[in-house]
């Protein structure tokens, strides 16, 4: 069993930054992807950035790429989302997600492939 708790979230003008913490209690951390996706109202959940359990194995949305990063530190047992030059439509409420991420048909990138879900955290971008 894992438990994810996001922290972080908040107001912020266009063009300034957040940074997203997402810990998470349970045995074997490291063993386990972790991503980021956010909700806007009235739209679909949608995904932001994973990794996996090496920093150099992480994936973004095409909509962050190059704003975002994600980062882990397996030793506290937490992730991050480093959200930089942010744009109106970056608000929404930010969701922690894990999983083992095993199976030959697990995509990274798929809501439905993560067991584990926070209760989200709310950033609004705006002036």
């Amino acid at each position: 069993q894992v438990q994810l708790v996001e922290s972080g979230g908040g107001l912020v003008q266009p063009g300034g930054s957040l940074r997203l913490s997402c810990a998470a209690s349970g045995r074997s951390f490291s063993r386990y992807v972790m991503g980021w996706f956010r909700q806007a109202p009235g739209k679909e959940r949608e995904f932001v950035a994973a990794i996996r359990w090496r920093a150099g194995n992480a994936v973004y949305a095409d909509s962050v790429k190059g704003r975002f990063t994600i980062s882990r530190d397996n030793a506290k047992n937490t992730v991050y989302l480093q959200m930089n030059s942010l744009k109106p439509e970056d608000t929404a409420v930010y969701y922690c997600a894990a999983d083992q991420g095993l199976g030959s048909s697990w995509y990274i990138w798929a809501v439905q492939s993560y067991e584990y879900w926070g209760q989200g955290t709310q950033v609004t971008v705006s002036s």
